[in-house]
């Protein structure tokens, strides 16, 4: 053997050492026991029970495990192929995912709840019909990713469908089809399904209030969320703009309670994420019995984390959102309703209810939640879903929280205050004390601070107008166009005519802008000089203030209200069929826009 060539030898293996060592540097320095794993069963599944028995999986080695393998240290033999023997599993801290060759499906299993699936996904097109896997590759596998590309075939057609699977250390996972002309079904025992919004109502959608629909179809959104039966799991599913088409399939060989047992996706190319919330009572549902009435009620659940838990309950026959307050409130004042006893909060680890004639015990109380609210970390709620899967720009839409900020009709350098009734209790005692001409600048501010008010409130009210008049406007053009919707559109019609119809009937009680500054020039004078009877024209004045400014507040309130039941009842409309749905999301979106920045009179218990 020649010196050049011993030389050339010990190169090569000192380089080849070299890359050991760096590898097995890097892996002491950063590499922990894998987040997320992927696994080889060895067997296929034949059963439900695969998760009993692990004894005999194997763990699909990482890229890092690969490198730290004598056998494949080297880069020129690294690859991330894996032929498996048997099935494939994912875990993390979270979630065990199976891939069943056999049964063509990829099934969801909590960490919380080993013992039950909680969504099977399976492509849209095979939903009805037996498929299998044909093909599995590990496209990723780090320790915290796995990237998983599953070939879904049928074998009386020689169609394929790949889709792939992302998994990292969360709960979420996301599922990519192939091409625009794909979707998937996601299997799962749904006994509620809410799109949440956060400006209005969300729709909560009970299949047994849709005997005759095999098919429930979603209005326009990117967030789903599934309450699952059993009350201790959440399903929640979300995906990017675009053109996607969302509906519920209900299980029509039951009966009560009638599930939902499929939500289907036309995902336009796009990815879709879901992700399961399990605890013991993530969710419940309480019946409202008549023996409620006038009476606190402890019901039996318990919140299983802190968070913003809301339900919707009828107020002004209209369902209406209410949060759970952390202690009992006084009592709640809503302008156009009045005052009553605030309905749900908790008090110690109790859950209570209080119903009356406002708030009547009718139907169903669906309990649920969003949004965090001292939530500990390790919970992810579904707007936190939505966060991390959708993006700041698309998230920010949805919450809208600019859109949430409330308007002010209180001047800037306001004296007293806004509201008339607000005002003219600041200004009663000054006359009582006969004290009138010396506080003049007082009891000025107070005047122009209600004139301000009340153009403010009329300037919302004449914004409800020309949403009123746009609507009914874009609804007769419609009608014209689509005469199959006929039915829907009067609905919608009927509705935005209860806007129009309110404030004919209050016009004369609302009196004028004009009419307001004949009140202001009165209530002036009256400092002018000291006279005894200023406390009676000023008490005949105050009457004509808080009427007038009552008016407006009621109108206000009606008109929201109002609104939201023509957003609520446009996403209900739409659900029969999906030859309504961009008619529905329009109306929507004109709801929306008009609902932005409430004024403090329309405002409801979620705010």
């Amino acid at each position: 053997m020649g010196k050049s060539t011993v030389m050339r030898i010990r190169n090569s293996s000192q380089k080849s050492l070299s890359y050991k060592a760096a590898f097995v540097f890097f892996l002491a320095a950063s590499q922990a026991t894998a987040v997320t794993r992927v696994w080889d069963t060895v067997s296929p599944s034949p059963d439900e029970e695969i998760l009993v028995d692990r004894s005999g999986w194997r763990a699909v080695p990482t890229a890092s495990e690969k490198w730290n393998d004598p056998e494949h240290y080297n880069p020129e033999n690294y690859s991330l192929q894996y032929s498996f023997t048997g099935d494939a599993a994912v875990e993390n801290e979270h979630l065990v995912a199976v891939f069943s060759s056999a049964k063509g499906k990829v099934t969801i299993y909590s960490k919380a709840d080993r013992t039950q699936k909680k969504v099977e996904i399976v492509p849209l097109e095979f939903r009805a019909e037996p498929a299998k896997i044909a093909h599995l590759g590990v496209l990723q596998n780090s320790g915290d990713e796995a990237v998983l590309q599953a070939v879904f075939s049928r074998e009386q057609t020689d169609r394929n469908v790949p889709i792939v699977f992302s998994f990292g250390r969360k709960s979420i996972v996301e599922i990519t089809p192939s091409s625009s002309d794909k979707g998937i079904s996601l299997l799962s025992p749904i006994r509620y399904g809410v799109v949440p919004d956060f400006l209005s109502d969300d729709l909560i959608l009970d299949p047994l209030q849709y005997p005759s629909l095999e098919a429930l179809h979603l209005p326009s959104a990117n967030v789903f969320v599934g309450l699952l039966e059993g009350e201790n799991d959440m399903l929640t599913v979300t995906w990017p703009a675009g053109k996607q088409r969302v509906w519920l399939v209900s299980d029509v060989t039951q009966g009560e309670p009638r599930l939902i047992e499929s939500v289907g996706i036309e995902s336009d190319g796009k990815s879709v994420f879901l992700a399961v919330s399990s605890a013991p009572g993530i969710w419940h549902e309480e019946v409202l019995k008549a023996s409620h009435l006038e009476r606190d009620i402890s019901i039996g659940w318990k919140r299983p984390f802190p968070a913003k838990w809301i339900t919707q309950l009828l107020e002004d026959n209209v369902k209406t959102t209410f949060t759970f307050r952390e202690i009992r409130p006084e009592k709640f004042w809503r302008g156009g309703v009045g005052f009553y006893p605030y309905p749900v909060w908790f008090e110690g680890g109790a859950t209570f209810y209080r119903l009356g004639k406002k708030i009547p015990p009718k139907g169903k109380s669906v309990v649920y939640c969003l949004e965090r609210k001292g939530t500990p970390a390790s919970v992810l709620t579904p707007v936190d879903i939505m966060k991390d899967t959708l993006g700041g720009q698309v998230s920010n839409a949805l919450l809208d929280v600019e859109g949430r900020r409330l308007r002010s009709h209180r001047r800037k350098d306001a004296v007293i205050g806004a509201a008339t009734c607000e005002v003219t209790d600041g200004m009663q005692p000054v006359f009582e004390a006969g004290e009138e001409a010396e506080r003049k600048e007082y009891i000025h501010g107070g005047v122009d601070d209600m004139v301000y008010f009340i153009a403010r409130q009329r300037q919302r009210i004449d914004e409800y107008q020309d949403f009123a008049g746009r609507m009914t406007a874009y609804l007769d053009r419609t009608s014209k166009t689509r005469p199959s919707l006929k039915p829907f559109i009067d609905d919608m019609r009927a509705i935005t005519q209860e806007i129009i119809l309110q404030h004919d009937r209050q016009r004369e009680n609302m009196k004028t802008l004009a009419y307001a500054d004949e009140l202001a020039r009165q209530t002036k004078a009256l400092t002018l000089k000291r006279d005894p009877g200023n406390l009676a024209r000023f008490k005949d004045l105050k009457m004509k203030w808080r009427g007038m400014g009552g008016t407006q507040d009621t109108l206000v309130c009606k008109f929201h209200t109002i609104t939201r039941k023509l957003f609520q009842q446009a996403g209900y409309g739409c659900v029969g069929g999906p030859g309504a749905i961009d008619v529905a999301d329009e109306i929507r979106g004109l709801c929306k826009q008009c609902l932005r920045n409430p004024d403090g009179y329309e405002i409801w218990p979620d705010y």
